[in-house]
């Protein structure tokens, strides 16, 4: 079969593999759209994730498709089911996952290999985190699970109630999924973008008031100008991963509010933050990572529902054999870009 396989920093290939076989408990399935992603830009650019790939790996994870192949023991699909894969599940066993937090799990199974003809899913995700989707969701959308998944996460671990003022800095695919899933849960959302091209886009999904970066000459006074009495929001969510937004986040935020570091910059980044603020504003610092089971079937529940714009966020499509070029297309910052690109093996 054909499939995209990194071989380290910017070097993505077309190379010709095996078809995967199911083993015991397992399950093929026949990719039938798979969706480009911001997690998987930032290992292109780095050749690596130390966590979930280590190159030369088959490259992609979010996904739906058809079962081809089950497995010995597999009772819960069938070949011909319409399923969506998550990337992970945990092992449930380990003192993280006693705690409840599944996303933390110390032998958490990734499984990695979306940009392909079929991509075997690994028993435990099969048993824990495999959804069956409805003939009438269209998969590339059902594929859009996995990333709202975290944010699903994101915003429970922040509390964001109806009614809540939220600041979102950044507006790549996830910033706008946060922007979203917030609005149609009742939140006033300011976002905080960088290019003047996102700010229509940060309105459709849902944003109330924008702040242009290089239009300000104080981007946390002209955000926090923007909220109830200009006291500061109620949660802040940072998605872009530089130390200057995640001092951004903090300014931004009201006393006893919420600031959730949701972009990860790389290892070994330092950040100034002003203690005193923090310890006299009662200011919540948190950092969310991943998702978890329960998360994913809330994401997949409001996808299914027709109330999230699917459609709105896969702005463009491509074959398999192109999936290379529109990584390297996907390197070049500034100007209109796509949200998502939806790939159909």
């Amino acid at each position: 079969m054909d499939a995209a396989v990194l071989f380290g920093k910017e070097d993505l290939r077309m190379e010709r593999v095996e078809v995967p076989v199911a083993g015991a408990g397992e399950i093929v399935v026949r990719v039938g759209a798979a969706l480009t992603c911001g997690t998987d830009l930032k290992v292109y650019r780095r050749g690596y994730h130390a966590a979930m790939l280590k190159p030369p790996i088959l490259f992609g994870h979010e996904l739906a498709g058809f079962v081809h192949e089950i497995g010995a023991g597999v009772t819960d699909f069938a070949v011909g089911d319409r399923v969506a894969p998550m990337n992970s599940a945990p092992c449930d066993r380990c003192y993280w996952c006693g705690k409840g937090q599944q996303n933390l799990c110390e032998d958490l199974l990734f499984n990695n290999g979306a940009y392909a003809e079929f991509l075997r899913v690994p028993a435990r995700i099969v048993a824990k985190n495999t959804l069956r989707v409805p003939d009438d969701l269209p998969l590339e959308h059902a594929a859009l699970t996995e990333p709202l998944a975290c944010v699903v996460r994101g915003l429970e671990e922040s509390e964001a109630q109806a009614g809540n003022s939220m600041v979102v800095i950044g507006a790549g695919p996830i910033g706008l999924m946060f922007m979203h899933a917030a609005e149609l849960a009742g939140v006033d959302v300011i976002a905080v973008v960088k290019r003047e091209d996102q700010v229509e886009t940060a309105k459709l999904f849902g944003a109330r008031q924008v702040v242009l970066m290089d239009e300000a000459s104080d981007v946390v006074a002209a955000t926090r100008a923007l909220t109830p009495a200009g006291r500061g929001a109620d949660v802040v969510v940072e998605a872009v991963a530089t130390p200057a937004t995640w001092e951004w986040a903090v300014g931004m935020v009201r006393k006893g509010g919420v600031v959730n570091f949701f972009g990860g910059p790389p290892s070994g980044t330092v950040v100034g933050l002003d203690t005193n603020r923090l310890h006299y504003g009662d200011i919540t610092l948190k950092a969310s990572f991943h998702h978890a089971p329960a998360t994913c079937r809330t994401a997949f529940a409001l996808i299914a529902s027709g109330r999230f714009k699917c459609a709105e966020f896969l702005t463009s499509r491509a074959r398999l054999d192109e999936v290379p070029a529109v990584f390297k297309r996907m390197m070049v910052r500034g100007g209109a870009r796509d949200i998502k690109t939806a790939v159909f093996p």
